[in-house]
């Protein structure tokens, strides 16, 4: 059985920060997020990559894309150095069905708006208060041997209003102790893309370590995976009938010109 191709991207800017805060993330994630991520949801039948904002292409070559049946990606401050052809790419690739997970203040970034087509935008705060994240779906295959409700101990709050489209699927839903509810988990089809966004996550609490996050993403990854070859996406040769045409053609001009690219 050939094994789901992963790819783990992040920004990795904070993790490099000569700071305090640089610190203390590298203090639960020496190898950046990507590296804990990759580390935990290591097994067999997965082939994990990373990639990082810093290398050409952004890690994101089309060779890397074209071996990928999952992309998670992870960004905060640096969104807006993502650089649109690299977008454009990545959009190519889940139409054609490579699955997208989208983490923590990824909802942000713009491959994620691209995908969803609406502002992202949502309520925040950072006061490391307690979260309590509900599976409203326990028939998902994402949320498959994951408990009824798990805590965060501490983490940054995402609150309703959340700037998504309504088709999106609600899998988890998390109360905050300041008493907030965010949709924290949900999916979408793009072609043949599957997309799941999943909030827990925030950069200075050691959430990726939390087994039941690590849970939730291991599932996501296996469901998100391409089921089938990639799907033709573009559709600008004219098309060859597959019967006969007995019609015939009432123009007298050649319009093979109007399709051309100007």
């Amino acid at each position: 059985m050939s094994k789901i191709r992963v790819t783990i991207w992040n920004e990795f800017l904070h993790e490099k920060s000569e700071s305090k805060f640089g610190e203390l993330i590298r203090s639960f994630y020496p190898d950046g997020i990507h590296g804990a991520i990759a580390r935990n949801l290591a097994a067999d039948d997965l082939e994990i990559r990373t990639a990082t904002l810093d290398q050409p292409e952004h890690g994101l070559t089309d060779e890397v894309l074209q071996n990928t049946d999952v992309l998670l990606w992870w960004g905060h401050v640096a969104h807006d150095r993502v650089a649109d052809a690299i977008v454009d790419k990545v959009q190519k690739r889940i139409l054609e069905g490579m699955g997208l997970i989208v983490l923590h203040s990824g909802h942000y970034s713009k491959i994620f708006r691209r995908m969803t087509g609406t502002s992202c935008s949502l309520r925040w705060r950072e006061i490391g208060e307690k979260e309590r994240v509900w599976v409203v779906d326990p028939q998902h295959p994402i949320a498959r041997d994951v408990p009824e409700s798990f805590v965060v101990p501490n983490t940054e709050m995402y609150g309703e209003p959340f700037g998504l489209p309504n088709d999106a699927h609600i899998v988890f839903l998390s109360w905050y102790e300041g008493g907030n509810v965010f949709r924290s988990g949900v999916t979408f089809q793009r072609g043949a893309g599957k997309i799941f966004y999943f909030s827990p996550g925030h950069e200075t609490f050691p959430i990726y370590n939390n087994p039941a996050v690590v849970k939730v993403l291991s599932n996501a990854v296996r469901y998100c995976a391409a089921e089938l070859p990639p799907q033709k996406t573009d559709c600008w040769n004219q098309d060859p009938p597959t019967e006969t045409v007995y019609s015939k053609n009432p123009l007298e001009v050649d319009t093979t010109d109007l399709h051309k690219a100007k």
